[in-house]
């Protein structure tokens, strides 16, 4: 999504800048020759790197829907972390107890692991797809408007292209922070939308353990679409 909307907005802005160019060059082209330089009215011809993905999750809203997300999920995260548990006592119970069992025994054990495997496996990427919607939604719905924010900005400070930096496939190398311009919409953002910020989070000691089957947790600075953690099933 994120990429999609800067993408408008960079083709928008190379097509502004190439417009105002082509209107000098006519402009120079036509006057007549006097021997003096003609001045021409510039326009717009500053650069700006945001990061869109972080300005999003970063916003008021973006933060409060995030972590509402997140509280959300915490049930579905406790009820995997219990099958994943459960899956890995059965494991180490067979390891242990392997040459005492007769074939027909272990054979049992080993299907009846196998059956909870596969139940953990599929209710962990049921849980993910979810999560992975409901991010995605919550990034939609902040970007569209986010963009009227970054629209405003770059207008009256004069910025022809702005350039996202989110992806890592951007084509920037290296940008000085002074054309960061993440924070300073986020701020924009943040006046017209009118959400308060969010209350401090608590002390990370209080936090309970992060499962080793979980669906994704919001990371700090936060992304649009968390990505889902890799999980292992193999038999121990």
């Amino acid at each position: 999504m994120t990429r999609k909307i800067v993408s408008a907005l960079s083709v928008a802005a190379l097509l502004s800048a190439g417009a105002v160019a082509q209107t000098a060059a006519a402009a120079t082209n036509a006057a007549p020759s006097t021997g003096t330089t003609n001045s021409v009215i510039a326009g717009p011809n500053k650069v700006a790197i945001i990061n869109i993905q972080a300005a999003i999750a970063n916003t008021n809203e973006g933060q409060r829907d995030l972590d509402a997300l997140q509280k959300k999920f915490e049930p579905k995260q406790i009820e995997l972390k219990s099958l994943s548990d459960e899956v890995d006592n059965l494991k180490k119970q067979l390891q242990a107890q392997t040459e005492k069992l007769n074939e027909e025994e272990r054979n049992r054990r080993v299907q009846a692991i196998e059956t909870k495997q596969k139940t953990l496996q599929r209710d962990l990427e049921d849980a993910q797809n979810d999560y992975q919607t409901q991010s995605n939604e919550i990034a939609q719905r902040i970007g569209g408007k986010l963009m009227q924010s970054l629209d405003a900005y770059a207008k009256q400070n004069g910025y022809a292209v702005v350039i996202d930096i989110s992806s890592q496939q951007s084509p920037v190398l290296w940008a000085a922070q002074s054309v960061d311009i993440t924070k300073p919409v986020i701020d924009a953002y943040n006046v017209v939308s009118g959400v308060a910020a969010p209350a401090a989070r608590p002390a990370a000691s209080s936090a309970p353990a992060a499962p080793s089957a979980t669906v994704p947790r919001r990371t700090t600075p936060p992304v649009s679409a968390p990505k889902p953690a890799a999980t292992s099933t193999t038999p121990k």
